[in-house]
């Protein structure tokens, strides 16, 4: 005589205990970026300002091989018989949910002559600057600043 076995059955507890634990594994690889679990990773936004490129930019060059070295300024500023262009350099962290902070923030200034010829370089950080904040405030308009409840009932 045979004995005809049982078939086993999965438990429900132990099932979803199982899909939970592959469910987690599967949002944790998701998070990880680059190398091992890292939850946020660090970038420059900008111009990168390398000591070779820096160390190429002398006295008396003209504006054009500037922009050969460096590539287009983000900024000009022309005051009296100079100018000056900056390239900035932002250096922030980016959490896996998205959100950045920023580090560092460099500025690289060139000067130019009325010869447009490099007079001088500088770098700025915010140690150089001062550190304020932006305005929150609104700017005023014509009219008044009105709730659409208002705006509804004044159309009737």
């Amino acid at each position: 005589m045979k004995v005809k076995s049982m078939p086993q059955r999965t438990s429900a507890p132990r099932l979803v205990s199982v899909a939970a634990a592959g469910l987690l594994a599967a949002a944790l690889a998701g998070c990880s970026m680059g190398s091992g679990l890292a939850l946020s990773t660090n970038k420059i936004q900008g111009y990168d300002i390398s000591e070779d490129a820096l160390a190429q930019i002398r006295p008396g060059q003209s504006q054009d091989l500037v922009v050969v070295v460096l590539g287009s300024p983000q900024t000009i500023n022309a005051f009296g018989d100079g100018t000056a262009w900056y390239y900035v350099e932002t250096k922030v962290s980016q959490t896996a949910f998205g959100m950045t902070t920023v580090q560092e923030r460099t500025v690289l200034a060139i000067y130019f002559d009325k010869n447009k010829r490099v007079a001088d370089k500088a770098i700025y950080s915010a140690k150089d600057g001062k550190v304020f904040t932006i305005e929150g405030r609104k700017t005023p308009s014509y009219g008044e600043d009105k709730s659409f409840i208002q705006s509804l009932i004044e159309s009737i």
